[in-house]
């Protein structure tokens, strides 16, 4: 029997409705029901247990003025963490670094990422699988540049740190790209 659909190609018609289905839920969210909440790890408040629900408390909340930022930031941080900026690819201190340590915000010094969780990507910025905890680190849709992407930022004190991408290794399958300018490696003291 053939299909009643008064447009052609009806296969067609329906992957293009439910990738507009699909962008719509990304784009302005579906609430609790959504199927997609908790799909990146730390993003779900009933995986991170009693304590992990509430998230920061408005006291543990880092906020400043912006003259305030501007004297706690060079330059590069603060156009990086309070106004969104992106370092250029391979530029930033550590890219390429191998040291072990400690990723810290460079804003407020919450733990961000470990040195055990950071790979090579070859993307030009510091890349890791996940971070030191779910809970340090927000996220947030991004629509600028015409395109839909996933903004990562520091929950404590609201800095942009870069962006998360489902493209990298095991064992989460997750790229966070972060600004080296968003960060300060505590290194890891030799015995």
């Amino acid at each position: 029997m053939a299909d009643s659909c008064p447009l052609s190609g009806c296969g067609w018609t329906r992957y293009i409705l439910l990738a507009a289905v699909g962008l719509f839920l990304l784009n302005y969210g579906c609430g609790d029901s959504c199927p997609l909440r908790g799909a990146l790890p730390g993003s779900d408040p009933a995986e991170q247990g009693e304590e992990g629900a509430a998230m920061r408390t408005e006291s543990e909340e880092v906020q400043l003025t912006d003259a305030e930022w501007k004297a706690r930031l060079d330059p590069r941080q603060y156009r990086v963490l309070r106004q969104k900026g992106t370092e250029r690819a391979f530029t930033g201190k550590y890219h390429d670094t191998k040291a072990k340590g400690l990723y810290k915000c460079a804003g407020c010094g919450t733990e961000l990422f470990s040195s055990d969780a950071k790979y090579d990507s070859g993307c030009g910025w510091p890349s890791f699988h996940s971070p030191v905890d779910g809970r340090n680190v927000a996220e947030r849709a991004d629509r600028g540049l015409g395109m839909v992407r996933t903004e990562v930022l520091c929950s404590k004190c609201g800095g942009h740190l870069g962006h998360v991408f489902a493209d990298g290794p095991e064992p989460t399958g997750l790229r966070y790209c972060v600004n080296s300018a968003a960060l300060e490696l505590e290194e890891e003291k030799g015995e």
